[in-house]
């Protein structure tokens, strides 16, 4: 990831996980003087910025199902790297600039929708070297978007098939499933000729 980052990394601020948390990430960041902080656990605002992409990056395209096997792991490999393409070159994405409270309304401005790729050229150009620069230009330069979108939707196809296969997949039952299986439903009764039509408990 370091080599593949456009940037240099001064600081890495990670969740609670012992993916993050261990020895050897500490030892690493230690040897290049990288900063480790973390956040606190059941505070999801100390990572905002990556909790955000949760829906909209994670679960948008992979779901909430378990993807553990080997075969599993090699197609999010793959899914990753196509999706990260998308994302970051094609993607606009707007920010949040103000958020003020009037009583119980909020109001939010955001700045005008650019892609992660054109916010980190326009605003820190500074960052990034020349080599890095000219290769993602060529990338997004050479990348068909509609290609791309095609090998994406086939991975995610591949891993909702291997899913189907281990029996994971449950079609969840619709709010109104009792109303549409007519279980609740019961045929009418009318009255007879010489049935009255007023309750007897009823005052008159």
């Amino acid at each position: 990831m370091q080599l593949r980052f456009p940037f240099h990394i001064a600081g890495i601020h990670s969740d609670n996980g012992s993916e993050f948390i261990n020895h050897h990430l500490a030892r690493w960041c230690e040897h290049r003087q990288i900063s480790f902080t973390r956040g606190r656990a059941a505070h999801s605002n100390d990572q905002a910025f990556a909790e955000q992409k949760n829906w909209s990056i994670v679960r948008r395209n992979v779901g909430y199902y378990r993807y553990d096997t080997a075969r599993e792991l090699d197609l999010l490999n793959q899914l990753w790297a196509l999706v990260s393409v998308q994302v970051n070159l094609f993607l606009p994405q707007q920010k949040l600039v103000s958020k003020t409270r009037h009583g119980a309304r909020v109001s939010k401005r955001h700045d005008t929708a650019a892609t992660p790729w054109a916010r980190l050229t326009g605003s820190h150009a500074d960052l990034i070297d020349d080599h890095d620069r000219t290769r993602i230009h060529a990338l997004a330069h050479d990348t068909d978007l509609e290609a791309l979108k095609h090998q994406i939707a086939d991975l995610q196809a591949n891993l909702l098939e291997l899913a189907r296969r281990r029996g994971i997949l449950d079609r969840r039952a619709k709010t109104n499933h009792v109303y549409l299986s007519r279980r609740k439903m019961t045929p009418p009764k009318r009255a007879s000729i010489n049935e009255s039509t007023n309750r007897t408990t009823r005052a008159s």
